[in-house]
């Protein structure tokens, strides 16, 4: 009894500091609920001035406030916006971000293997030259940018677009598929050798299965980009036919105002494909976001 007992009071006082250990971890922290209600309220307000005054008429809209709750609901704004070339700029939008996407995966996939399984020096100052595309802003490049387009007889065409969108994309691309891709163990590119797979073969069985959530990061990524570009629009179109929606909400501007109601309700209705694109690849995404962090 006397060698038994100083081992049981060890251990009981170990339990005892776990147990009190969890319950300080499981205690909710003030700041952290504080920190997620500001975040809440920065973009619950947002949305709830765009949603509300999207069924707004303009006479409403004018005389209360623009946070006050709607008293007559009305979808004008929407039947507006739909009679009105919406769909021609819905089309135009949808064209420049799908050919955007498959254009940065069809270039940045075989770069980011490249990279990741090649040991040349060559390549890996390649890599540290296409990361230099991060530190460039667009802005700075639109007049080398603009003389390109019109020699190469591209300007007032949604290839204008697709190109310069897609070139800035890649960096980033790059960089997370290449993080992705480091996260494969080589053991499975190794036992993939032994029973005679080529390269290629270890590409497009192996790399690219094992890599979706940086797959899934960068299409949601870039078509988010392309979706909402305006620069590039701006620039590089001038046609009625080739106008993305970014574009065609300038027509609900007149000369003695601006249509509000109208444009939340082509916002919101612009928002819907990207709400449901990231509905669809919200876990890969995160799991994306997150690839290397645990190295």
């Amino acid at each position: 009894m006397t060698t038994t007992a100083p081992a049981t009071r060890p251990a009981a006082s170990a339990a005892a500091e776990t147990r009190r250990r969890g319950t300080k971890r499981e205690r909710p922290s003030t700041v952290g609920w504080l920190a997620a209600g500001v975040w809440l309220v920065v973009v619950a307000v947002p949305l709830y001035f765009l949603i509300t005054t999207s069924l707004r008429a303009q006479s409403e809209y004018l005389l209360s406030g623009p946070v006050s709750a709607p008293t007559d609901l009305t979808l004008d704004s929407y039947s507006l916006v739909l009679h009105s070339g919406f769909w021609g700029y819905l089309r135009n939008t949808a064209v420049v971000t799908v050919a955007t996407v498959v254009l940065v995966l069809a270039l940045a996939l075989p770069a980011a293997y490249a990279i990741v399984r090649s040991r040349s020096r060559f390549v890996r100052r390649m890599f540290s030259l296409v990361l230099l595309g991060l530190a460039i802003p667009a802005q700075a490049t639109i007049i080398p940018l603009y003389l390109i387009v019109t020699k190469l007889h591209l300007y007032d065409s949604l290839t204008a677009i697709v190109l310069p969108s897609a070139a800035f994309s890649i960096p980033l691309a790059v960089l997370v598929l290449t993080s992705a891709m480091r996260d494969v163990p080589n053991e499975l590119y190794e036992a993939m050798a032994v029973d005679g797979g080529s390269p290629v073969r270890a590409f497009v069985t192996l790399a690219i299965p094992l890599s979706r959530g940086g797959i899934t990061t960068i299409a949601i990524y870039t078509a988010m980009g392309a979706w909402n570009g305006f620069l590039f629009p701006l620039v590089f179109t001038q046609s009625e036919n080739v106008r993305v929606l970014t574009l065609g909400l300038w027509r609900y501007q007149t000369q003695y105002g601006v249509n509000v109601p109208a444009i939340c309700a082509a916002v919101t209705l612009s928002l819907l494909p990207l709400l449901a694109l990231y509905l669809l690849g919200r876990r890969q995404l995160l799991s994306g976001l997150t690839a290397g962090f645990g190295k």
